[in-house]
């Protein structure tokens, strides 16, 4: 009796930083065990399912495993959590096929590749209409969030921030620790909003932060966000963007 363990890695992906991973990663680590898997390395990404494939870097490192042999099966927890673009699903889990690599979701208990090591054809349907579902799952949200704020709008709310609030820029870098933490990692301005659920107004206003150097006097400064555009006002120029006041004591 052969008790070698296949080796698999588990893939999780959340969109923002306000939300876990440990569920997934625990339920398919339960399943890894139940089937005496072996779990190799669980890829785990905070990113949009709408980011663009080049920035899936989970599903770069899963597929990476997949072409030096180091796995057998790739776990997800749902067909939603690879991505919500179909093209990006279909190429990944071609990528795994092409490598004899079988993807398995654990919502449905479905394997991409039967044990003879062919296609399944059923895995095939349900992927496709999956992935259409996570799809138009998503344009659903969309559109809700822009009529609730069209509705907001018309009842007189005011939306955004509050216009004269003061902070100094290391309060507005504190403030938006999360921002400075993604985009110290490289990620996009795009993404980096999509990660952390914030707009990228928001974000270029955090890199433009990041990008100042701070001055013996920069303590005695403070930021207004009555303002859109983006910059710091240098000693002997015009203000451009954040409107900057001394303290007062």
């Amino acid at each position: 009796m052969n008790n070698t363990k296949i080796p698999v890695a588990i893939l999780v992906r959340v969109s923002t930083t306000k939300q876990e991973t440990a569920r997934q990663i625990s339920e398919l680590e339960q399943y890894a065990a139940s089937k005496n898997y072996d779990v190799v390395e669980v890829c785990q990404e905070t990113i949009s399912g709408n980011a663009d494939d080049d920035d899936r870097h989970g599903l770069r490192r899963a597929e990476e495993l997949a072409r030096d042999r180091k796995v057998k099966k790739v776990l997800v927890h749902e067909i939603s959590r690879i991505a919500r673009r179909n093209s990006v699903a279909h190429r990944f889990v071609e990528t795994l096929e092409d490598c004899g690599v079988s993807l398995y979701w654990h919502a449905q208990g479905i394997e991409t590749l039967l044990a003879n090591g062919k296609r399944n054809p059923a895995a095939g349907i349900m992927l496709a209409l999956l992935a259409e579902m996570a799809r138009s799952e998503s344009e659903t949200l969309r559109e809700r969030i822009k009529s609730g704020l069209a509705l907001a709008r018309k009842r007189g709310v005011v939306l955004g921030r509050r216009k004269g609030t003061m902070l100094s820029r290391e309060e507005f870098l504190r403030k938006h620790n999360d921002i400075v933490r993604q985009l110290k990692t490289e990620q996009s301005l795009r993404n980096t909003a999509k990660i952390v659920g914030k707009g990228i107004s928001t974000v270029q206003r955090v890199k433009a932060a990041l990008a100042a150097r701070p001055s013996n006097s920069s303590k005695n400064l403070l930021i207004s966000r009555m303002h859109s555009k983006i910059g710091f006002r240098k000693p002997g120029t015009r203000q451009i963007g954040f409107e900057i006041r001394p303290t007062i004591n």
